[in-house]
């Protein structure tokens, strides 16, 4: 076929020909053929009367199918500053964890079947030991996210019965999701005590009356009331439930379980402080500070966890044994808590020093710059990273970044932020900055590690054909 023609040949003669049969090797007979008529399509409504061009309809074809092969699921560089994030899939694996999902995936896996009798197990007991360990717990259950742990205990718990909560801890989480919102669709309702910036041991008393479930303290962990405060700690509110026969319950939402200060990060509670002061449930998030996969963790009583478990509910949650495995993976890290810091990927890139990431920025600033030439100016900044998905939402981690706006002396940024913003999300695997102050900035605080930085680099060169 000449490489330009008034009339295209057929379609089944254009599939053996040229580069087709190359393309139906690689994405089969049906999407080849697909993608070629929707080509012919193409040329008849846009140039009736133009030569037919083969090498053109080729080209089409391939980068039709391209597209089409692209996952919708793919790997990004997190350059936001935001080690947790939501949009971003949270926390990163640790490589023992990521070895625990491809084993158990392989094939069949013990999911609820018991090695030791040959009978039928439970998806919990492959958690519930590391929780019980590291928590100090009686008991422990997981399902799929915080949100579905604390709708689980409220309709487990109380079900067309009155529940107090705070009015300052009355949060939203990610998606519009609301504390509220989740008590009503669990069949709870919601008593609001105090006001949003003091409440008092007082409010609860005179909350508490024979429709009370129980009482539930919501941790609030992305957002933060300061200046004329006042909240009731925990030992006090779990002294009136145990006074009053109720359930206590703690949603501590972004899931420590270890001291951050022994890292030099700001406190947040951890379950092990809440039970050992009086609460009888506690509900936390995996895939947080944690460090995990998604997963929602209920710690505590016994005789409460079990009914937990039997409602029917908690089917309907469950976890699967991918998440399974990697949470215990992960859980199992924390058994060795001197080498954590280097083994989590969450807590190391939360750790790591204003010197190494300048240092880094430093090493990567020329390839930038070399990728951009002279349409925009590239140089190390000092920022401030954050630890996200509503953990910690106040404290900022000194960081570095690499800042790139418009060349010096012109008078205008334009929309050179928003463009280059844009040609990074385009490269094979998409570069996520932020834009701050009429800059692209890049915070290296989550490029960690050498292949990181090297698979970084290699794509740069792309960005010269960009429109900026």
């Amino acid at each position: 076929m000449t490489a330009a023609s008034h009339r295209p040949p057929a379609l089944d003669k254009l599939l053996d020909s040229g580069a087709l049969p190359a393309l139906i090797r690689q994405h089969g007979r049906a999407p080849v053929r697909a993608a070629a008529r929707r080509a012919l399509d193409d040329w008849r409504a846009q140039a009736p009367t133009m030569p037919f061009d083969a090498t053109a309809f080729e080209a089409a074809c391939q980068a039709a199918l391209d597209a089409a092969a692209q996952p919708a699921l793919r790997p990004v560089f997190n350059l936001t500053g935001t080690v947790l994030h939501t949009n971003l899939g949270r926390a990163v694996m640790a490589p023992e964890a990521i070895e625990a999902v491809v084993a158990v995936m392989r094939g069949a896996a013990n999911l609820e079947y018991d090695l030791a009798s040959g009978a039928r197990g439970e998806r919990d007991d492959h958690l519930e030991g590391l929780l019980r360990e590291l928590t100090g717990a009686q008991a422990a259950t997981a399902v799929n996210n915080n949100a579905a742990a604390v709708l689980l205990v409220l309709a487990a718990l109380a079900d067309r019965r009155e529940v107090p909560v705070s009015r300052g801890e009355l949060v939203e989480i990610g998606g519009a999701f609301r504390i509220p919102d989740i008590m009503r669709r669990a069949g709870a309702r919601l008593v609001e005590v105090g006001t949003t910036n003091r409440t008092h041991l007082r409010d609860y008393e005179s909350a508490i009356g024979p429709r009370t479930a129980l009482v539930m303290k919501v941790h609030a962990s992305n957002y933060a009331i300061q200046g004329f405060t006042a909240s009731v700690p925990v030992a006090e509110l779990a002294a009136l439930c145990r006074a009053r026969g109720l359930p206590f319950v703690e949603d501590l939402g972004s899931g420590s379980l270890v001291d951050l200060t022994r890292w030099g990060l700001p406190a947040e509670p951890t379950p092990q402080q809440s039970l050992a002061a009086g609460a009888h449930l506690v509900t936390f998030s995996g895939d947080k500070l944690l460090g995990g996969p998604q997963a929602g963790l209920i710690v505590g009583d016994k005789a409460l966890v079990q009914k937990i478990r039997r409602h029917p509910l908690k089917r309907a949650l469950r976890l699967d044994k991918m998440t399974i495995a990697a949470l215990e993976a992960t859980l199992r890290l924390y058994r060795d808590p001197d080498r954590l810091a280097q083994r989590l990927p969450v807590l190391r890139l939360l750790t790591r020093g204003q010197a190494e990431l300048t240092a880094q920025a430093g090493r990567l600033v020329p390839a930038v710059a070399a990728a951009l030439g002279e349409r925009a100016q590239v140089q190390v900044r000092p920022c401030r990273s954050q630890i996200g998905s509503g953990s910690l939402p106040v404290d900022r981690l000194p960081s570095a970044c690499i800042a790139i706006g418009a060349p010096a002396g012109t008078r205008r940024a334009g929309r050179l932020p928003e463009r280059l913003a844009e040609a990074l999300r385009a490269l094979p695997m998409p570069v996520i900055g932020r834009i701050e102050d009429g800059e692209l900035r890049l915070d290296l605080r989550c490029l960690d590690g050498d292949a990181a930085e090297a698979a970084f680099v290699a794509q740069l060169p792309l960005l010269a054909a960009a429109r900026l």
